[in-house]
């Protein structure tokens, strides 16, 4: 599938590896629908964009909200052909810790956010690029999911946020398996440890210790790393139900 003129569907957009996929696919000619929760920098997107974006604010766990964001996509542009999922959330807390067992309601809520929301967004969107007529190679829509390389090696503290990107992985060979009669490619990626929002909170020091930790390159992935393997799997129709490692090789340690 070609991104352009193609609609892509976008949610975490507005900041780190959702903007960066934005914007990359702008540039080559997408419709971009931006789902946030940031309403000031989802708007400012969206008009520095021009008349290709659109800003949606949307809860992705919520399936309202997400309705609103497909029909908008459809409504709009005519169709939706892509969606990436980067919107996600995250909680440091062990399982049993100082101050007693991890708060049930902080580990159901990262789960709804990662977890559920994804798959919200995965149905949903799903539904509409059914109703595509398919191109050349059979193909009605491509969906593309962020996972995280804590659904394997995840680390102390991370337990709700590994398990939320662990029923990603495990979510993506099944829902391609069930669409792919109808022409619809699913795939993840599994991002290491990137230059994202909550890594520039760190002290520069810390950052800079996290990025040597990675084999090669011995640095934090660029967002726009992110956002060029999504253009890829876009582009390859072989490319379906499997997960893949962005991390330069790394292997987490306990913490």
């Amino acid at each position: 599938m070609q991104l352009q003129h193609a609609t892509a569907l976008i949610t975490g957009g507005a900041s780190g590896l959702g903007e960066a996929t934005v914007r990359r696919f702008a540039d080559q000619g997408a419709n971009i629908v931006i789902v946030d929760v940031n309403d000031e920098r989802g708007q400012a997107l969206a008009r520095e964009l021009g008349e290709s974006a659109r800003y949606v604010r949307a809860d992705v766990s919520q399936e309202s909200d997400m309705q609103t964001a497909v029909q908008t996509a459809v409504e709009t542009f005519g169709a939706l052909n892509i969606l990436v999922s980067c919107a996600g959330i995250a909680r440091a807390l062990k399982t049993v810790g100082k101050d007693g067992p991890h708060p049930l309601d902080q580990f159901e809520l990262v789960i709804r956010v990662n977890l559920i929301g994804t798959f919200n967004a995965i149905r949903l969107s799903a539904a509409a690029m059914l109703k595509n007529t398919p191109n050349a190679e059979g193909e009605r829509g491509v969906i593309i999911n962020t996972a995280s390389v804590a659904a394997y090696d995840g680390q102390i503290g991370q337990v709700a946020y590994s398990a939320s990107k662990g029923g990603i992985v495990a979510m993506t060979l099944p829902i391609a398996r069930d669409l792919a009669r109808d022409g619809i490619r699913v795939m993840t990626i599994a991002p290491g440890l990137f230059d994202t929002p909550l890594m520039a909170s760190l002290p520069e020091a810390a950052r800079l210790s996290l990025g040597q930790q990675v084999p090669f390159p011995s640095r934090l992935g660029h967002p726009a790393e992110y956002a060029q393997l999504a253009h890829s799997i876009v582009e390859n129709p072989m490319l379906n139900g499997e997960v893949i490692r962005l991390d330069g090789a790394i292997r987490m340690s306990p913490r």
